[in-house]
């Protein structure tokens, strides 16, 4: 209960009593309200902040048992930080339904799953870095389609919680063709950005962001341009377009021994949902 501030005129010794305020129904400020009542008369009234109800988690804890019971795997595959130099592994349809590794599990109260890429792991052939990421599939084809055409939509809920400390980096979702990425969701130090034009370009969407906090994402594809939201807010237009982009999530970490990180040095990224839809007549071929 917020202290009551008596005016001055009143006696020190007044007893106080509340009382719900007189109206016909309730007030259209969703704060209540009462009225304290003294020696002297009534005094001004009080609004009291609403209680507000703790959100509820994506998933009961224990609901899931494994990843594919938490996010809708079936148009993915995921790449892996192990393997043989420059072919990491693999899990392909369906066997990544049923998957769980160090790698890719689920948080220990099952609300989210984790990808873990150690700054040591295997690397694909056309990069310096491992990850532990899903690709967009189509089916059993690779996911490809155009920004030019259609709608095309990426909606996750996720945190990034661990970077590696010699050179803090990580990417945790990205829109990417058939040779590069096009655009990264991509932390640096504490600044989250989208990043594109293969890194000479960004603009950043939290310039404080700390390690662990869940954050709403939501990228759209159309029009020659891509936009992000970021906590439902627009943070970033980009203006670029082009063919045979798909969807990447989960942890590229962006550093590897050679950047000074041990091999152990993991990046890592919790998602809690994940969402894709393509509209508008194009969809992925």
């Amino acid at each position: 209960m917020p202290a009551l501030t008596m005016p001055m005129a009143l006696a020190a010794t007044a007893v106080l009593t509340l009382q719900p305020a007189m109206v016909p129904a309730p007030p259209a400020d969703p704060c209540a309200v009462v009225q304290a009542v003294g020696v002297g008369g009534v005094l001004p009234p009080i609004c009291l902040p609403p209680v507000i109800p703790e959100a509820e988690p994506p998933r009961a804890q224990g609901a899931a048992s494994k990843p594919g019971d938490l996010l809708d795997l079936e148009n993915w595959f995921l790449t892996l930080p192990i393997g043989p130099p420059g072919d990491p592994d693999s899990i392909d349809q369906p066997e990544l339904l049923d998957y769980r590794s160090e790698w890719f599990d689920l948080t220990p109260d099952g609300a989210g799953v984790v990808f873990r890429a150690p700054a040591g792991g295997v690397t694909t052939k056309n990069s310096k870095y491992p990850r532990s990421e899903l690709r967009e599939m189509n089916g059993e084809e690779k996911a490809a389609w155009s920004n030019t055409e259609g709608t095309h939509t990426l909606q996750t809920r996720q945190a990034i919680t661990e970077v590696p400390r010699a050179k803090p980096e990580v990417v945790s979702a990205q829109i990417h063709d058939g040779g590069d990425d096009v655009m990264q969701i991509r932390l640096e130090g504490p600044t989250l950005v989208a990043q594109y034009a293969d890194g000479k370009e960004q603009i950043v969407i939290d310039p404080d962001y700390r390690l662990g906090t869940p954050f709403d994402l939501r990228i759209v594809a159309a029009n020659g341009r891509i936009t992000v939201f970021y906590d439902g807010e627009q943070r970033a237009e980009i203006e670029r377009s082009g063919s045979s982009w798909y969807w990447k999530i989960g942890a590229y970490t962006q550093s590897n021994p050679e950047r000074g990180d041990g091999a152990d040095a993991e990046g890592e990224v919790v998602v809690y949902s994940l969402s894709i839809e393509h509209t508008g007549g194009a969809s992925p071929s």
